[in-house]
């Protein structure tokens, strides 16, 4: 169950609604918090907020007596799927927006789900990425 609704969480890594719109109330503050502060301070601020969330989270997911053995493991985690949603989210916004960011680390994953993405200038590019934490 989801620990703060009660609500069964998603099944495997397929994202729910509710994830989505978790993630976009999120963009939402930045973005608005951006409009005065800036978006490089704002995008550190971010980064910074996710990472003592997800400290948190993970002293909440773990028997106190594993958190020292299991912690390179979640770092390690976490590195990862930072890596991963960054890429797939310059990847959707350069072909959004018409900007080359250069070739993508997923860009294997994307060819073999057979995902198109568009790419600056309108020629054919690797296919998009799945969903972070497919």
């Amino acid at each position: 169950m989801a620990e703060s609704d009660q609500t069964p969480a998603p099944q495997g890594n397929v994202p729910d609604k509710a994830f989505f719109v978790a993630a976009n109330d999120h963009v939402e503050l930045s973005n608005r918090q951006a409009r005065h502060q800036g978006t490089q301070k704002i995008g550190l601020a971010s980064l910074y907020g996710a990472a003592r969330f997800n400290a948190h989270a993970y002293l909440e997911s773990v028997p106190a007596v594993e958190a020292p053995q299991r912690r390179g493991e979640f770092l390690d985690y976490m590195g990862t799927m930072f890596r991963r949603m960054l890429n797939e989210h310059l990847d959707q916004l350069g072909d959004e927006r018409g900007i080359d960011v250069g070739e993508s680390e997923l860009a294997e994953v994307y060819a073999a789900n057979g995902v198109q993405r568009r790419r600056a200038g309108g020629d054919a590019a690797p296919p998009q990425a799945p969903v972070a934490g497919e």
